[in-house]
């Protein structure tokens, strides 16, 4: 029987293990001087009040966990934080990110504007769009987007990240 019992506890040990080392999607990366890249943007756009308030409303999720399928304080995933944000401002944009990379006008990452969305391939080897965020600021060699990371929650981040500069796939403007 203790032969048996222990078996048990060891398969029991090794699924728990198993389950969770693969639910990773994605590296790490942070942002060191030798890993960031400058991108040329316009900044002489101006940005509409209604971008900055969605912004800003964004940003009130900024630190809530990642949550697949989450629209709320509770958990947000990435498509739910983009639609949420727009949905708050009576402004109707798709669910899921499957659906918001072919929504709004494609837009040129020289032009990009707050408010905007950035679409990215995060699975390795795979130009497949499954990540989006908000652009919260674009500044000189540089754009920053909120977006639901797996790993991290809501947070901002920056397209002169090494992870993000080179899993970038387009941007689009839907306001």
């Amino acid at each position: 029987m203790k032969p048996l019992r222990s078996i048990k506890l060891l398969s029991l040990v090794i699924l728990i293990l198993v389950s969770l080392t693969s639910c990773k999607s994605k590296k790490r990366y942070t942002a060191t001087k030798s890993s960031s890249k400058t991108i040329k943007v316009n900044t002489n756009s101006k940005v509409s009040k209604e971008a900055k308030d969605i912004i800003k409303y964004a940003k009130t999720f900024n630190g809530t966990r990642y949550k697949y399928g989450g629209t709320n304080k509770r958990g947000m995933d990435c498509s739910g934080l983009v639609y949420t944000s727009f949905r708050e401002h009576d402004i109707s944009v798709p669910r899921t990110t499957s659906e918001l990379k072919s929504y709004g006008d494609w837009v040129d990452i020289k032009e990009v504007n707050v408010g905007d969305l950035v679409f990215f391939a995060t699975k390795k080897n795979s130009r497949k769009v499954n990540h989006v965020g908000i652009v919260t600021n674009v500044r000189t060699g540089n754009v920053e987007f909120i977006h639901a990371s797996s790993s991290k929650g809501v947070m901002i981040s920056s397209l002169a990240e090494r992870y993000w500069y080179f899993a970038f796939v387009q941007a689009r403007r839907v306001l």
